[in-house]
């Protein structure tokens, strides 16, 4: 046969890549060899291909090929996340779509439409990895909510609360008001605003020359929430406020005004409104002056019946509102300009609302301590090597993990609540029925006398333990036994804190091994421009039309040409026809 004039990878990738799955070239099983295993971050079910994956796979092939020439037994181990918000959200979408409301559907009928969806996206994004060359052990991949992983999730949540590491408790939280969940620090991004500085007038109760305080806030609609106002006790300007009550603007609730160093004397006016239900540093003066807190905020962001004033009206209405109705009063001082970074919630992309709320959260001051030690002894190694102090930083200024989600999709959290009140924790609902007949001494009691928490857990719980829950833990199985701890894993850094550290974390702390020995961090794949890749912007690409048009090898070569670890690089058609031109060249 003739050989082509120009090489055509169309004619070639499928072929090989078939022939080496036929052949069971990337299977793994426990030998004598030295083991060099790599676990995929798995991808979210909800999701395609995007060049951040490419980079990140096409890295992991080519560590796993390379330990395979070496005589390695190298296992890389695919799978896929179930991502509960932004699964659950897809799902809401596609029932809303056919006229059908989540709130009309029992939990269960809910689930199914959940499985089917996942059952239907799940596997495309693996797929899609296939058209890369990935060299996967596919035989191996493992689903966040398949029934081991689901096993290990539970178990762990148990053994920790045993253990005294999880509570459950009212907490100021991250609220998205549009999931209708809860979200841990990490998923809260911060974007810079133009927004108001409103200076508010809160009159002096009882003085007799009408004299008023002047409280600089870029959230007026929280003032139904005030239930004090605070100054330094160091500030000249405002020491004729000590001892002094003031007048909420609007509200009319008389509330004390107390001193804390806590106030910055060069911001505003140096007089603070406190919100202690919906700030979280005020809410740590709530519990140090042991102030009242009035929640009035609904959860779906509307003013709530506690707020007296504007009830069922969404919080930025009032905002618009408010700030005419104060200067109708005479309440308002001035408003300004004001450039203000504010938390958006990372999955629905609305502003989130820091809120008072019954949540589980696990304990991160012991478990942030025996993880920092490997990583500081460098027995975890990162590359590059700047990114340690990253970590350390995070470590060390760690706060409580807000583990629970008000969603329907993901691992139920295994508490049973017991009719006289009071909960029990167990691994099954048959466990939890023994345990509240015996916590009870009720010996009649049924399964329809308990009630499970409705909660599920935050994602990144599950995706925590996947280095051991692959290899099939809590089963003492020969693969945990030979390919844990891993070797090397690959990922962007924009997921250290979310993953890295809660993989070292559980890693250390339930299976007493950190969970591999390197972590290499790459960059994010930008545009031309140097602008992140975004459905708004209209500036992404299809890795897949690429392969078509370029083929695998051209995509791969562009993208670890020229690319350092740990930082961002610009993607363009350019590149890849110049690594098209040198496959033809080795062709």
């Amino acid at each position: 046969m003739e050989l082509a004039s120009k090489y055509n990878p169309a004619d070639v990738e499928g072929k090989w890549y078939q022939y080496w799955l036929d052949n069971h070239l990337f299977s793994s099983k426990p030998d004598g060899r030295e083991p060099y295993t790599i676990v995929i971050p798995p991808p979210n079910v909800t999701g395609v291909l995007h060049m951040g994956h490419m980079l990140n796979n096409t890295i992991q092939d080519i560590l796993v090929r390379r330990a395979r020439m070496e005589g390695k037994n190298a296992c890389w181990v695919p799978g896929t996340d179930h991502a509960s918000i932004a699964t659950e959200a897809k799902v809401v979408n596609k029932l809303a779509a056919q006229g059908i409301k989540k709130t009309d559907l029992t939990r269960d009928e809910f689930l199914k439409h959940a499985w089917e969806w996942t059952d239907e996206h799940g596997g495309i994004i693996l797929k899609q990895l296939r058209k890369l060359g990935a060299s996967c052990d596919w035989d191996r991949t493992a689903f966040t909510m398949d029934e081991k992983r689901s096993e290990s999730v539970i178990k762990v949540f148990v053994d920790l609360y045993n253990k005294g590491l999880i509570y459950r408790g009212v907490r100021m939280v991250n609220w998205d008001p549009k999931a209708l969940t809860a979200l841990s620090d990490e998923e809260v991004i911060y974007k810079e605003e133009h927004g108001k500085l409103y200076y508010l007038r809160y009159k002096v109760e009882g003085d007799a020359e009408g004299r008023y305080a002047v409280v600089a806030t870029t959230r007026p609609e929280t003032i139904m929430g005030d239930t004090a106002m605070c100054i330094n006790p160091n500030d000249p300007k405002n020491a004729w406020l000590k001892g002094k009550k003031v007048i909420v603007p609007l509200v009319n609730r008389v509330i004390p005004v107390i001193e804390d160093d806590y106030v910055d004397i060069e911001f505003g006016t140096g007089c603070l409104k406190v919100t202690p239900a919906h700030d979280v540093n005020d809410y740590m003066l709530g519990e140090k002056y042991n102030l009242p807190s009035i929640d009035i905020f609904n959860d779906n962001g509307t003013i709530s019946e506690a707020g007296g004033l504007y009830v069922g009206m969404d919080r930025f209405d009032v905002r618009k509102q408010i700030e005419k109705d104060l200067e109708a009063a005479g309440l308002m001082e001035k408003v300004e300009a004001y450039e203000n970074k504010v938390g958006f919630s990372e999955r629905t992309n609305v502003p989130i609302e820091p809120k008072l709320s019954m949540q589980w959260f696990l304990k991160m001051e012991h478990l942030a301590q025996i993880a920092l030690e490997p990583v500081m002894k460098d027995d975890i190694k990162f590359y590059p090597p700047k990114f340690k102090n990253t970590y350390r930083h995070w470590m060390e200024n760690i706060k409580d993990w807000c583990i629970s989600r008000q969603l329907w999709w993901g691992h139920r959290i295994p508490a049973y609540f017991l009719p006289e009140g009071g909960y029990v924790v167990a691994e099954t609902a048959e466990k939890a029925l023994e345990m509240a007949k015996e916590k009870t001494g009720n010996a009649s009691l049924t399964m329809a006398d308990l009630r499970q928490d409705e909660d599920v857990l935050d994602t990144w719980f599950s995706s925590a333990l996947w280095p051991f829950s692959t290899m099939g833990w809590p089963d003492k199985t020969p693969e945990l036994e030979y390919f844990y701890p891993t070797s090397t894993l690959v990922t962007g850094y924009d997921i250290i804190f979310f993953w890295v550290a809660r993989m070292i974390v559980f890693g250390t702390k339930v299976m007493g091994k950190i969970p591999f020995d390197t972590v290499y961090v790459h960059g994010i794949v930008r545009d031309e421009l140097g602008r992140k890749m975004s459905k708004s912007l209209g500036n992404g690409i299809d890795p897949l039309e690429i392969i078509k048009d370029y083929g695998a090898d051209s995509l791969r070569f562009s993208l670890v040409t020229g690319n350092s670890a740990g930082n961002d690089m610009r993607f363009s058609n350019k590149k890849v026809e110049a690594a098209r031109n040198f496959c033809n060249k080795v062709y």
